[in-house]
């Protein structure tokens, strides 16, 4: 028996085959950013499944004693190769015509483009072994490894499953209005071929309608291109639902779109339909891409962005530390723009950079699950300047290639983005998500893992004191709460070209009733005086309970800065909703300013002579049944609201907490608390620790119990908590989170349990710890959104580094240009020091 074979005869128990439900991290290091295709390839513990690169494969050797690994290396092969794969014989590689993922026709997410070499490595010595050396060993050495290569070989990795589903965008329904389609016998009979539309004549993107034979252009997209919506027009004119698209009919079918579905349909009674118009499916051929083939065709050209990219500029790609570019791995720009940004930030960088080596020597048995470790690994990707290199193009030959593509070799954050999204219903998945809502939910993540020691997010906590003032008796009652976040509003009555603006509206009004292509839009030009002065002038409350007249009257609230923040962010409120209540993005343009004092805004507390309003609680809208405890709800109220699709218990609790005072105001207490974790949790009564369902007295779970009292919080607090969410673990902690300010009669200590002593024996809780300072700022970044909703689009950030702009869009960072300021969403401040 040889050496090798005697080391892995006595390391044979810990090299384990993968079974269902096993997670195999062989694609990314759980420390770096290494992968099979980087440089010294990747190492997977045949026990733990973990994945490592050759610079911490040591580390784990060293602190588990473990020996047999895994080596996968991948190189890439030429393009002519991947194409032709003339030396494996392989036929070549089919592109997409379906769009899909992971079934036959769509998007192909195997690893073709590379071939892949695997080998067992032992360690410490790095002695190799391959299928070949197996054959002459031991029968159960040979089994054992044999059988858990394969079984990595085999196994999909963690990233692969989570990021690429089986989807198909191609399943259609049948329209409910094929069966019954009226179509006018109006004598219309269709050419061919010829098309153009009736009413500017373009003969791209041509649909005919299947109730009247209208042959009309298509929909105008986002950047200009496409038609001039005069078959939109149509179907809003004459409300006929169905429509085809000329170019795309086969004997196997067409694109054939809903108007009044609002989705491309199935149509079974299509050659019907045609042929009523003298149009014979069996002699037509395709002429036209069909709208899954211009989706595909987007699909190939990720990162190409146009918009809110300088485009017609020749920008400068950038290179080095902090300039590390992130790939997008499925709408995940939200995410790319928001880290790229905290990671400027000095706090984030000196807790989980600085001392990254500290981080990973404390890191538990499976780093992939820690979110201290992850969130490093995340800021030392992109820090450090290891990943920020070109990419090679897939076309050319390493050894021929001349001046670097823009694109960089960047990271791909999976791991990270897997573990912030995991149990979240929006980022756990690949949808398009609002860049300020992730923001919060990061912070939150920080708070809840940052309870001892440093915490970065307190670089933008800070006080806001509302004062609130009773018009009838003049007394005021002045309230504290945190934030992190200053959410500007966007007054469109105070644009600066009005006229302007008016005029276009007339311009788009006739061209919509004259066919006409509609005019170019103009944007609303809005000072960021005015925004700011929104944001601080008195709001008038209609149906305020005064304690001092013990009745409903008037009042006004007043916003200020309690304390300043050291970095500062400001969101310009662009999503809004119409009087419709379809969200809708107001297209303007401020004018925000390089730097900014708020020192006006500080808040001044109680004036001398000021009395305030008595601490008296309004009655309760509660039967005198004090037994039922149920809340009298006006049921209409109620019905309205979730008519607009939301969840009843929110409903409820709207109409409940604005004592029955109508849909205005209810409508305003939930536009205010849709971010609340506890937003669709049944409502509890005061006086009630319970929700429906539950009893004072239900036994609560002791292992979630456990939990957040080993976060620091008492167990008074962990049960309350726990009542409040139906006993659900992750909404508990988010409630904790969500409710500080609730819980300040409550005792917080670090053994995680009330301290003894009488009620009037014990120090009262201290407040949130926030930075204060001057309220004047300088801005260093800012992110913009493409797209008509915060759930479609593009995102992108630009960094000012060292005196210059960089802009930072996924995967490209180049040097900026025409930064547009004016046109941002999230704007990022930090503290002038003077």
């Amino acid at each position: 028996m040889t050496e090798v074979s005697e080391i892995l005869m006595s390391v044979l128990s810990t090299i384990r085959v993968p079974r269902p439900g096993d997670r195999v991290h062989k694609d990314e290091c759980a420390f770096s950013f290494a992968s099979p295709e980087s440089e010294g390839g990747l190492y997977v513990c045949m026990n733990s499944f973990l994945g490592f690169g050759s610079k911490y494969v040591d580390r784990h050797h060293a602190k588990t004693g473990q020996r047999a690994y895994l080596h996968i290396t991948r190189t890439r092969k030429t393009q002519k190769e991947d194409e032709t794969s003339t030396g494996s014989g392989d036929p070549p590689k089919k592109k997409p015509t379906r769009l899909a993922i992971g079934i036959e026709g769509g998007f192909d997410v195997d690893q073709e483009q590379y071939e892949e070499e695997v080998k067992v490595v032992l360690f410490p010595d790095r002695q190799e072994v391959t299928s070949e050396d197996l054959v002459s060993m031991p029968d159960v050495v040979r089994e054992r490894v044999s059988l858990s290569m394969a079984g990595l070989q085999a196994a999909d990795s963690v990233s692969h499953a989570l990021q690429v589903q089986q989807w198909d965008g191609e399943v259609r329904q049948e329209s409910k209005h094929a069966a019954e389609l009226k179509q006018l016998d109006n004598g219309v009979k269709i050419p061919p071929s010829g098309w153009k539309c009736e009413v500017c004549d373009l003969q791209e993107n041509i649909w005919m309608n299947l109730t009247d034979g209208k042959v009309l252009c298509g929909r105008r997209y986002f950047d200009g291109s496409g038609g001039n919506n005069h078959a939109l027009l149509h179907y809003q004119q004459t409300g006929y639902p169905l429509a085809v698209k000329l170019g795309t009919i086969t004997p196997d079918g067409a694109d054939v779109y809903s108007y009044d579905e609002d989705d491309m349909v199935l149509d079974s009674k299509l050659p019907e339909h045609l042929s009523h118009f003298g149009i014979d499916m069996m002699t037509m051929e395709k002429t036209e891409r069909t709208m899954t083939e211009l989706e595909i065709a987007v699909n190939q050209r990720v990162g190409e962005w146009e918009v809110i990219q300088e485009s017609g500029t020749t920008l400068r790609p950038l290179w080095g530390p902090g300039l590390t570019g992130m790939k997008n791995l499925g709408n995940s720009c939200y995410l790319n723009s928001v880290m790229q940004v905290l990671f400027t930030i000095p706090d984030f960088q000196t807790k989980y950079v600085s001392n990254i080596d500290k981080v990973f020597a404390e890191a538990p048995s499976d780093p992939t699950q820690d979110f201290k470790t992850q969130v490093a690994k995340l800021g030392y990707g992109l820090l450090s300047g290891e990943y920020s290199k070109p990419a090679p193009d897939p076309g050319d030959d390493p050894s021929t290639s001349t001046e670097p593509r823009g694109d960089q070799v960047g990271i791909a954050p999976r791991m990270f983005k897997a573990l912030v999204g995991r149990g979240h219903p929006e980022f756990s998945t690949n949808r398009q998500q609002d860049a300020q809502e992730f923001l919060l939910h990061f912070i939150n993540m920080v708070e809840r893992n940052c309870r001892s020691g440093m915490n970065p997010s307190e670089a933008f906590r800070f006080l806001v004191e509302e004062k609130i003032v009773c018009q009838q008796s003049q007394k005021a009652k002045y309230t504290q709460r945190v934030d992190y976040i200053v959410q500007l509003p966007v007054p469109m009555d105070q644009a600066t070209n009005m006229e302007e603006l008016q005029e276009a509206e007339r311009r788009r009004e006739e061209a919509e009733s004259t066919g006409a292509p509609p005019p170019a839009v103009t944007r609303a030009q809005i000072p960021f005086a005015a925004c700011l002065a929104a944001l601080s002038e008195p709001e008038t409350l209609t149906d305020f309970w005064s304690s001092a007249v013990q009745a409903k009257t008037t009042a006004t609230k007043t916003t200020r800065f309690a304390s300043f923040p050291d970095h500062l962010v400001i969101q310009i409120k662009k999503f809004t909703f119409g009087l419709d209540w379809v969200p809708k993005k107001l297209d303007v343009s401020i004018d925000v300013p390089d730097t900014l004092d708020l020192s006006a805004l500080r808040a001044m507390g109680q004036q001398p002579g000021e009395e305030l309003l008595p601490e008296v609680a309004p009655p309760p809208l509660m039967t005198p049944d004090v037994e039922v405890k149920a809340p009298v709800l006006d049921d209409s109220t109620v019905s309205q609201l979730c008519e607009m699709g939301f969840p009843l218990e929110a409903c409820r609790k709207a109409v409940y907490y604005t004592g029955n005072t109508g849909i205005d105001a209810a409508m305003n207490w939930v536009m205010g608390h849709m971010e609340d974790p506890d937003f669709a949790a049944p409502l509890v009564l005061p006086g009630s620790s319970s929700a429906p369902g539950t009893t004072p007295t239900e036994s609560l779970p002791e292992e979630h119990l456990a939990t957040i009292v080993s976060m620091g919080f008492s167990r008074d607090q962990a049960t309350r908590a726990l009542r409040a969410t139906n006993n659900i673990l992750e909404r508990a902690v988010d409630w904790i989170f969500s409710h500080l300010d609730d819980l300040e009669s409550m005792d917080v200590s670090e053994g995680g349990r009330s301290e003894g002593g009488s009620e009037a024996s014990r120090e009262p809780p201290p407040g949130p710890r926030v930075r204060d300072g001057p309220g004047k700022y300088e801005l260093f970044a800012f992110i913009s959104h493409m797209g008509s909703s915060t759930m479609c689009g593009h995102y992108v950030c630009h960094i000012k580094k060292d005196q210059q702009w960089v802009i930072f869009n996924d995967q490209k960072v180049c040097a900026s240009e025409k930064p547009p300021k004016d046109l941002g969403y999230l704007y990022f401040y930090r503290r002038v020091v003077e």
